[in-house]
């Protein structure tokens, strides 16, 4: 009898089981809440709200392919180094790709919008620049500029903006209070158009952006100038080589720049005034003379000796820049043109006006020769701060600073929805005072250049750039451009001279002289 119970209760306990179990499945789950991104619409398209926060975010960026011909990545003209000689390791062409990505949120306070913001690129470049150079590619020398990560497979990582805004401050790397909104592109591509300043990668600093009403808004900071706001200092008891350079004296950097701007916008366009105050500052007196040869061990030239800090230092000075910033909008060859153009001077501080994407440049440019027994002919412009000569070495022992004056602009036109050119030039003009020369000439034709009758030392000199590009945009975000940019040389020499210049170009007679070249520059660019 217990085991017919057992028979028949099994099954049933066994379909009881198995109804209560279906019940169980068969009963509502409370399913976890979908969050959807919502679209964030105060501060412009492409912003939407980070799920499960009050902060709007953005991201942004493009791709670029740049080749540049005659010249270096980025658009560079050939105007010193081995492009300037044009010799056998200058590259005809060089090309970079490069990827940006950006980050910008903005969260809603009582104090205002607290806004951070950063931007990186991803890039790819010619190894070399635009020279096959061992001198310039070997990472080994001592002398190397090392571009090892542009090999196969490779490429690097840099920073360009990385800042936070709370309450009118900027705090970071940004652009600096002095630049004007085109920074050095008022409708060019190439990172290379001189006569004022240009922070486009940003600027260690702190500042502050005051909004009076009315489009006026007025803005103060203070700026690391390491990186963008220094060129050179000479001690002219060093010997200058044949192109009129020497080693950087500079010391370290003791002050932060101030700079600041008053700026109006108004919908005719915009118009704004720009100052900076910056420290110059050298080393010593007696520095190490002869610098480390290509591929051996030893000081740089400029490098302290034993001797350095017994010898003493000229006194610190003060220089600083102005300029004045405009734009033209609504004229009447077209909608959406405009005409952009600012002016600079500069006394003790270069960079404000012969600035470019990385440090400044001299200039050192060869050609043809017209003067009878002369190889070839050359054209040089040093670019600094200052220089001085300490009085041990003849001289007063006193900085004297360098004067510049650049100016440069665009004129920007669509010819239709797809199709826009600009035109774009600018001029540039480096004065040194009457100490400055006399010491310079001397130092440069000592030891003795076997000059001609007609030798005349001037170490003043002027710029000109003179360009045009032309864009095609078949569709949204996505554009091709073409740049063609002449540029001179106008330097203050005369006669000619033995110079021994830098190999492989041989020691042998140059005629001084004007010079001359250009470069073509082609980008597609994807934003996104």
């Amino acid at each position: 009898m217990a085991t017919t119970r057992i028979l028949i209760l099994g099954p049933a306990a066994g379909l009881l089981l198995a109804t209560s179990g279906a019940a169980g499945a068969d009963l509502p789950v409370k399913a976890k809440p979908i969050e959807y991104v919502k679209i964030c619409s105060a501060y412009g398209p492409g912003f939407f709200f980070i799920p499960g926060t009050d902060t709007c975010m953005k991201i942004g960026g493009y791709l670029r392919v740049d080749t540049t011909f005659n010249g270096g990545i980025q658009g560079t003209p050939p105007w010193n180094a081995d492009a300037g000689q044009h010799n056998r390791y200058f590259d005809y062409f060089a090309a970079r790709s490069r990827m940006l990505l950006s980050i910008d949120t903005r969260t809603a306070t009582e104090y205002g919008v607290v806004r951070t913001f950063g931007q990186g690129r991803f890039t790819f470049s010619t190894l070399g620049n635009n020279t096959f150079n061992p001198n310039s590619i070997n990472g080994s020398l001592p002398v190397a500029g090392s571009q090892l990560l542009e090999t196969p497979g490779g490429g690097f990582v840099s920073i360009q903006y990385l800042f936070i805004q709370f309450a009118g401050f900027t705090f970071g790397q940004s652009a600096s209070a002095y630049a004007s909104p085109w920074q050095g592109y008022p409708g060019n591509i190439t990172d290379f158009l001189l006569g004022g300043q240009n922070t486009d990668t940003g600027v260690q600093n702190i500042q502050y952006t005051a909004d009076f009403g009315n489009g006026v808004t007025g803005s103060i900071g203070l700026d690391d100038p390491t990186v963008w706001d220094r060129t050179a200092v000479y001690n002219l008891s060093l010997p200058l080589n044949a192109t009129l350079n020497t080693g950087n004296a500079y010391a370290g950097v003791h002050a932060p720049d101030v700079v600041g701007n008053i700026r109006v916008d108004q919908a005719w366009g915009l118009f704004q005034i720009s100052a900076a105050a910056h420290e110059v500052n050298t080393s010593y007196n007696v520095l190490n003379a002869l610098g480390a040869p290509a591929g051996a061990v030893g000081l740089p030239g400029a490098a302290p000796t034993g001797a350095s800090e017994l010898s003493g230092h000229p006194d610190t000075s003060w220089g600083g820049a102005v300029m004045a910033a405009l734009q033209i909008k609504n004229i009447p060859t077209g909608p959406g043109d405009d005409i952009k153009m600012d002016a600079s001077y500069s006394k003790g501080a270069t960079k404000y006006v012969i600035s470019s994407a990385s440090t400044s440049p001299s200039f050192a440019i060869f050609g043809s020769a017209s003067a009878f027994g002369a190889y070839q002919s050359i054209g040089f412009g040093a670019t600094t701060d200052a220089v001085y000569l300490p009085v041990a070495a003849g001289g007063d022992g006193s900085l004297h600073l360098t004067e510049a004056f650049g100016v440069r602009g665009a004129f920007n036109h669509n010819w239709d929805p797809y199709w826009s050119s600009s035109l774009f030039g600018s001029y540039v003009a480096v004065r040194y005072d009457g100490a400055a020369k006399a010491f310079m000439c001397a130092n440069y034709t000592t030891p003795a250049k076997a000059v001609s009758a007609d030798y005349v030392c001037n170490p003043d000199f002027n710029l000109s750039q003179l360009g045009v590009i032309t864009r095609w945009t078949p569709v949204k975000n996505l554009t091709f451009s073409a740049e063609f940019m002449w540029f001179h040389l106008d330097q203050k020499f005369q006669g000619s001279a033995v110079l021994g210049t830098s190999a492989p170009k041989p020691t042998a007679r140059y005629e001084f002289k004007d010079q001359d070249t250009f470069h073509l520059q082609l980008r597609a660019q994807r934003n996104f």
